[in-house]
């Protein structure tokens, strides 16, 4: 009997590890594919950021699209986007059934909306933009870390990323109660993308915002990005439930999201950031930020700063490279750009206070000039620019090195060994260690810091000795099973206490399964979704795949090893998995240890193609390309139609000319467009769009 006890026991070990085995491999493969997508977007990104530093408007008509495609958001002056958005303009019909909110808005307000939301009601697009107008206003006057006391509520509750998921926020408020006087809420960013309730839970937050200043706040997360919206959903989304007033709606959110604070400090000890920290953290830095000038982060500007290191140059007295006297003919009523006088002594720091401002004041009035702004027309005073005016005393930092404090907070994931390196896995960002952790927490005097940005299957993890907890509030993330969601609550004592759930009854139902001791279904149904989409994957490249299987195939058998084969897939595809360990999943096991890669190559292709009736190569690229080829459109599209308009399409094929050194006439490019419209109807939509570059790649 004691034998047969013992030999059970290792019978049940080696089962249980086992499936942990496959769970962690199923876990590295959403994983990895999903990071491996946010490195492409920020490869797009950079290349048509790339596109606009080197290409030169040859009219105000291209300087205006080319703003209105990258800078979206910064170009609306303060009493021109009141004017665009104007809601009082928009008549509620006495057929509208949904809620209704006034302002100020009260806690009945908010129980309506979760009520509406619940009933899968919609909420009008007046009060949506008046709700977006109050938020606006309010978060103006925030400061970029927000500060939060124990002393005031029974406990805080931070919660992670939420990620358009609503049916997560309501279960976090069922457990959890509401939001109120002697109940604070933090929620971490990452609000929206993926889930398709984004909307909702941003209007159910903004709402409780407005009800409880006090005692909600909101960070920022690496998704409150307008160009990161166009490739995850969220732009998408938001035109398909407003489709008459969805521009205006998304115009309003673009600016709501750069007045986001970036941080939130609990009692002084603990800090809460979306994303984490690097070696160059400076919470004073980010205190003084304008934050607002960052409409989206993945892009720094560069061309608005190697113009401010020429303005620097002259103040420091260097001589500028004349302008190009062209440059001067075109504009013969311009004044001359007023040279400052020479620097006092920065001993005499009251003097060259003084200086700085006057120099400043001086350069001000001539960019009114060159924009023909009024003098009249004042910018509103807000948080971050009266603490910009009451410092010009302290240090002056370049626009490059308050981009990277924000990248770094949003985009930054923390890893076991020491250091601070670029995150190369994401693409933006850093990985920070222990020791750098170690090094901030010391020099702010702060116990621990709260991160979100990455899913854990438990909804939290600890890491760096406990000095760094990342949540995570989005159950059932990449699969129904997947992964818990989970809020974490902080009382005066600091110490965390976690709730963990699953939003999904199917999820509950395989959660009480695998209770019972057999987790076999839970962990199948996760693992085949995601080897269905590392098999998308791996179609995708079959070209490539081809090209570096011939490598090692010398001989041109057709054949190679299964270690090989491991071999060249990680070099084409770049995820960073266990082959070997995925092999028998995606390989079938042969007697003489090889693999005839053509035969397997074929048998991909015909599990996609019984999805898609198309051409089996035409399917690959197309799969390889769509994302980006969506993202591609949206950009373009910047008026959100879904439709690209001909004017649209010859401003942006001009970037791409410019870039590719490609001379083509007017009547060239419209041939182009005309070409590509295939109902001939004055615009392309994004059918017409991916046929066209399947047609391409089919001539080729």
């Amino acid at each position: 009997a004691f034998k047969a006890a013992v030999l059970i026991q290792r019978w049940y070990r080696r089962y249980v590890a086992r499936l942990e085995m496959r769970r962690r491999c199923t876990w590295r493969i959403f994983q990895s594919i999903e990071y491996a997508c946010e490195q492409d977007q920020i490869k797009l990104h950079n290349f048509f950021s790339y596109l606009m530093d080197h290409f030169t408007p040859s009219s105000s008509k291209e300087r205006d699209f080319i703003s209105r495609m990258f800078i979206s958001g910064e170009s609306f002056k303060e009493a021109e986007l009141e004017k665009y958005c104007d809601y009082e303009s928009l008549e509620v019909p006495d057929s509208y059934t949904g809620p209704r909110l006034s302002f100020p808005l009260l806690p009945d307000h908010a129980t309506a909306l979760l009520e509406a939301f619940k009933q899968k009601k919609q909420l009008h697009a007046r009060y949506v933009l008046n709700l977006l107008h109050e938020t606006r206003k309010h978060l103006k006057q925030l400061p970029n870390i927000s500060h939060v006391s124990t002393c005031y509520s029974e406990e805080v509750t931070v919660c992670g990323d939420l990620h358009g998921q609503l049916d997560d926020l309501f279960l976090i408020f069922y457990k959890n109660g509401l939001p109120s006087p002697s109940k604070s809420y933090v929620f971490n960013g990452d609000f929206v993308d993926r889930g398709k309730q984004s909307l909702e839970i941003l209007i159910i937050l903004f709402t409780f915002l407005l009800i409880y200043p006090k005692e909600v706040h909101l960070n920022r997360g690496n998704h409150e990005d307008h160009m990161v919206n166009l490739r995850y959903g969220f732009a998408k989304e938001v035109m398909q439930k407003y489709k008459v007033h969805g521009k205006k709606i998304l115009k309003m959110i673009q600016n709501v999201f750069c007045w986001l604070p970036l941080a939130t400090l609990i009692d002084q000890k603990v800090l809460i950031i979306h994303g984490g920290i690097s070696d160059t953290t400076d919470l004073d830095m980010l205190e003084k930020i304008q934050r607002n000038k960052f409409i989206s982060v993945l892009r720094g500007k560069k061309r608005k700063e190697s113009n401010r290191n020429v303005e620097i140059q002259e103040i420091n007295g260097e001589s500028k490279v004349e302008a190009d006297p062209a440059e001067n003919e075109a504009a013969p009523s311009l004044s001359p750009q007023p040279r400052p006088a020479q620097a006092p002594s920065m001993a005499n720091r009251l003097e060259f206070s003084r200086w700085v401002r006057q120099t400043v004041q001086e350069q001000i009035e001539w960019c009114r000039r060159l924009v023909d702004i009024s003098e009249s027309e004042e910018e509103e005073l807000t948080y971050s620019s009266v603490v910009s005016l009451t410092d010009l005393d302290g240090p002056c930092w370049t626009r490059q090195e308050e981009w990277k404090q924000i990248l770094d907070i949003l985009w930054s994931d923390p890893m076991p060994q020491e250091g601070c390196r670029v995150n190369t896995v994401r693409g933006g960002g850093c990985y920070f260690g222990p020791d750098v952790t170690g090094k901030i927490l010391e020099k702010y005097n702060l116990q621990f810091l709260i991160r979100s940005h990455e899913c854990k299957q438990e909804g939290y993890e600890f890491c760096h000795n406990r000095k760094v907890l990342t949540i995570f509030s989005a159950s059932n993330y990449y699969e129904i099973g997947s992964n818990r969601g989970a809020y974490v609550k902080l009382g005066p004592d600091l110490v965390p206490h976690f709730v963990q759930y699953q939003a999904n009854k199917a999820a509950l139902t395989l959660t009480m399964t695998q209770r019972q001791g057999f987790p076999v279904a839970l962990i199948s149904r996760v693992e085949e979704s995601a080897f269905r989409a590392l098999r998308e994957k791996l179609f995708a490249h079959t070209s490539a795949l081809i090209s570096a299987f011939k490598a090692y195939d010398k001989d041109n058998t057709g054949r190679i090893t299964l270690s090989n084969w491991a071999t060249a897939v990680e070099s084409v595809l770049h995820l960073g998995l266990p082959w070997r360990m995925l092999r028998p999943q995606l390989v079938r096991s042969t007697e003489d240890g090889m693999l005839e890669y053509k035969s397997w190559l074929d048998d991909l292709a015909m599990e996609q193609r019984s999805q898609e009736h198309i051409q089996s190569s035409l399917l690959e690229v197309i799969y390889r390309n769509r994302s980006n080829l969506e993202t591609i459109f949206r950009i373009i599209d910047r008026d959100h139609s879904g439709l690209i308009s001909f004017e649209e399409f010859h401003q942006t094929w001009k970037l791409f000319s410019s870039h590719m050194n490609i001379e083509l006439t007017e009547d060239g490019i419209n041939d182009l467009v005309r070409s590509i419209d295939f109902n001939k109807d004055g615009n392309i939509d994004f059918n017409e769009f991916l046929e066209a570059f399947r047609l391409v790649k089919q001539s080729q």
